[in-house]
């Protein structure tokens, strides 16, 4: 599992406006609709298209474990894209992103000063342009290194630096050992 991506999808998914469906052959039938048949659906989760069909008809009601988390998350995947594009748009231009985390962390910084690593529990708001570039990193496949790097840029310009007021000297924040990770938007 991605913590980075899971927890900013968890994010937008917090502003659907409507419940993403439940039963199995309600999802079913939401992704053959979306997918326009049922032999992509069946491709898609791996299952034959006689399968896909019976659950459509409600002939199959629950899924095995691995395919109802398989269904889930397809669903999940394509609920409400305007909501969702709408929702990230906001965060990129206006809104910016809160980050609720628990993790271990320390500078690069000169000779001198306390750099030692430790463990903190934060609550920030990143700027806008944080939320744009972990979005548009998330669309391009970036890696949870990735996404977690630009985190860390976040937390040491709004955290760290207060927005340049303090600790100019900086040079890296160290952001590992994640215990909590919740964003918002």
């Amino acid at each position: 599992m991605s913590l980075f991506g899971d927890g900013l999808e968890a994010a937008v998914q917090k502003a659907f406006t409507r419940p993403a469906p439940k039963s199995a052959g309600a999802q079913m039938r939401y992704l053959v609709k979306q997918l326009k048949g049922t032999k992509p659906v069946a491709q898609m989760l791996r299952i034959s298209q006689r399968t896909v069909e019976r659950y459509v008809k409600d002939q199959i009601k629950k899924p095995r474990p691995d395919l109802a988390v398989r269904l889930e998350r397809e669903v999940k995947k394509r609920w409400q894209p305007q909501i969702r594009a709408r929702a990230k748009e906001r965060a990129a231009t206006t809104g910016g992103i809160v980050i609720d985390t628990q993790a271990r962390m320390g500078y690069t910084a000169p000779i001198g000063s306390t750099d030692e690593d430790r463990v903190r529990h934060l609550t920030v708001a990143l700027p806008p342009r944080y939320a744009a570039r972990l979005f548009e990193a998330q669309e391009a496949g970036a890696s949870d290194q990735q996404l977690q790097q630009i985190v860390a840029e976040g937390l040491k310009e709004v955290y760290f630096q207060d927005g340049g007021r303090r600790a100019g000297s900086l040079e890296e924040v160290r952001f590992m050992d994640v215990q909590h990770l919740e964003f918002d938007l």
